[in-house]
């Protein structure tokens, strides 16, 4: 099964991401695959602090996907599953799409403000000859009825 990856993180072009890998991922019988990226520099305090802060990231990344897991269950029949990992994001998008060869497309979303897409969108952009995969970068102002159009 082809899987569509798509980065959960707090910004707000994240939510149409999540909308279209998975309105994609129903509509083609794919699957659907979340990452979450805990940055290395979160932790860099005594061990036991930095553990405590470290499942503290955890469980609110593990609420936030619930948000989206329960829509995609109930509106796309989806059942995604999340992964979550440390260190730098770029090189953990990497990671995942060698570790994992079910994932088909990378899918990410684009910020709307004056300062650009946003850093992730625009270092992949920059790489996107020699990556193993598509990335798909969705607009973060589409609206919902234009993401329901085009996927």
């Amino acid at each position: 099964m082809r899987k569509f990856l798509v980065v959960l993180d707090d910004s707000r072009e994240c939510l149409n991401a999540m909308r279209f890998a998975a309105m994609r991922a129903a509509n083609t019988g794919g699957g659907v695959a979340i990452l979450s990226i805990i940055p290395p520099d979160e932790f860099n305090h005594w061990i036991g602090v930095g553990e405590i802060m470290r499942a503290e990231a955890r469980e609110r990344i593990e609420a936030h996907f619930e948000v989206f897991a329960k829509w995609m269950r109930d509106k796309q029949q989806l059942n995604p599953e999340l992964v979550i990992r440390e260190g730098e994001p770029l090189v953990e998008i990497m990671n995942q799409i060698k570790e994992d060869p079910e994932i088909g497309v990378l899918v990410l979303g684009a910020g709307t403000d004056n300062k650009g897409p946003g850093p992730l969108v625009t270092q992949l952009v920059r790489q996107s000859g020699s990556l193993p995969i598509p990335v798909t970068i969705v607009p973060g102002d589409l609206s919902k009825e234009r993401l329901e159009a085009i996927t």
